[in-house]
């Protein structure tokens, strides 16, 4: 009879694997660790938000921001094409 609370080793190694595939596996797949991961994500994301910014801004004012947001796209896809391969 299993006590209540009781974790068994196989549950232990499932967790285990499942903390490694969620959190280490992908930022390992492009050679970084955890934090280098999230700090990349996190300056991606910023620059997500700056582009959206201005595309916002242009959208009222056409004259403003006229290349801003596709510049911004554009080094952010030439920071990550070829990631991991």
């Amino acid at each position: 009879m299993r006590r209540l609370g009781h974790v068994d080793q196989n549950q232990r190694i499932g967790a285990k694997h499942m903390i490694n595939r969620i959190f280490f596996q992908h930022p390992q797949s492009v050679d970084e660790s955890y934090f280098e991961h999230m700090w990349f994500a996190l300056r991606f994301a910023a620059l997500l938000i700056c582009a959206a910014g201005a595309a916002l801004i242009h959208a009222f004012i056409p004259a403003a921001c006229e290349k801003t947001a596709s510049k911004i796209i554009a080094t952010l896809y030439a920071r990550t094409h070829n990631r991991g391969t």
